[in-house]
């Protein structure tokens, strides 16, 4: 009998090879097998498998909001047995967003944006055990701007009763954040004097409610009078304008010149400076943050002046097991600063692709 190859490839084992594949080996096939095909009128017995996509907000460039592309990408699939593959009801919109988008933390490109996000599983690689298609979660550290993410299991949590989707996706990333700034880079204990700059900000809220619950005496900067409402609704024992007001000189007035037990700056370069002169004798300096641009190089010996403690903690060197994460974002999602007025500042974002195809 003559074996053509369309016979061949109708039958396992190239049955299940894709067209791209044949396309790429058939004359191999044919020179090997010495089979017969028409060069110039080869078809297959089979269509080709077209490409699931869907939308989503992704960067080829750094710079600007104007590198922000709605693109259409490939879906995303299982290819690692602990992949978990979220549908996106929410996702959260944090500060070290604007970091990657800018090439301050540098990513490979192109390459999706976001870290966080709430959604429905849909399907879950073979080593995925604690949650399965159709379970309500949230996840940390996957690309999130789109429709559908593949997330680490490591990094996904079900969502307990109460808490939804938006207000899961708004909160894990910060909340994270604060909690482990206040419990592990420095414990904040009751009557603790502490400094939060930027206290009306997504991570300076929760820290100022976080600290007020442990007991301590909180002092946040703002820079208008509507911040300073925000900050003093969460809960702030004073509130400082920078605008307008010396932040050392209103520090040490309210501390009685002793300064503060510890200092959350997520600033950065503009208020390094201001930091260690409010800090005391033994205290604590946090640097968590880039607002303002890196901390310039400094003299380590200028800690020495007073005793000065200094810690610039990452939250996933909290995060390296999947206990840890687990037993954090419990913790976070349980606790009851969600029914504080920052529940009601979720915002939702609105794109303006209609017409630019650019989200701002």
């Amino acid at each position: 009998m003559t074996l053509t190859l369309s016979k061949l490839i109708s039958h396992p084992p190239f049955s299940n090879i894709s067209g791209r594949s044949i396309i790429a080996r058939r004359n191999l096939f044919s020179q090997r097998l010495r089979i017969p095909y028409p060069s110039n009128s080869f078809t297959f017995p089979f269509s080709t498998m077209t490409t699931k996509l869907m939308k989503a907000i992704q960067i080829t460039r750094t710079g600007g909001p104007e590198v922000l592309e709605y693109s259409e990408i490939p879906y995303p699939s299982i290819t690692g047995q602990d992949d978990v593959v979220v549908k996106n009801f929410a996702i959260g919109i944090n500060y070290i967003d604007t970091y990657h988008r800018s090439g301050l933390y540098k990513l490979d490109l192109p390459t999706v944006i976001g870290r966080e996000g709430a959604g429905i599983v849909e399907s879950v690689g073979e080593g995925v055990k604690d949650v399965c298609p159709g379970d309500h979660v949230v996840f940390l550290g996957a690309p999130s701007y789109a429709e559908y993410t593949t997330a680490n299991a490591k990094y996904v949590a079900k969502l307990p009763e109460g808490i939804d989707f938006k207000l899961a996706a708004a909160s894990l990333l910060q909340g994270l954040t604060a909690w482990t700034l206040v419990t592990q880079s420095y414990a904040v204990q009751k009557n603790d004097w502490v400094l939060i700059h930027a206290a009306a900000g997504g991570v300076g809220l929760l820290l100022t409610q976080l600290s007020r619950k442990l007991g301590a005496n909180v002092i946040g900067t703002v820079s208008t009078p509507e911040k300073a409402e925000i900050a003093k609704a969460a809960g702030a024992d004073h509130i400082i304008n920078y605008s307008h007001q010396n932040v050392i000189e209103e520090v040490q007035r309210i501390t009685n010149n002793h300064g503060v037990h510890v200092v959350y700056d997520g600033i950065g370069a503009n208020t390094w400076e201001t930091s260690l002169a409010c800090a005391r004798r033994l205290g604590s300096m946090i640097s968590f943050g880039n607002a303002s641009g890196p901390v310039p190089p400094f003299t380590i010996s200028r800690l020495s002046e007073k005793n000065l403690k200094l810690m610039r903690p990452i939250l996933f060197n909290y995060l390296t097991t999947k206990e840890e994460f687990q037993r954090y974002t419990a913790e976070v999602l349980e606790m009851g600063f969600f029914d504080t007025p920052f529940k009601g500042r979720i915002c939702e974002a609105t794109s303006l692709v209609p017409t630019s195809g650019v989200v701002y």
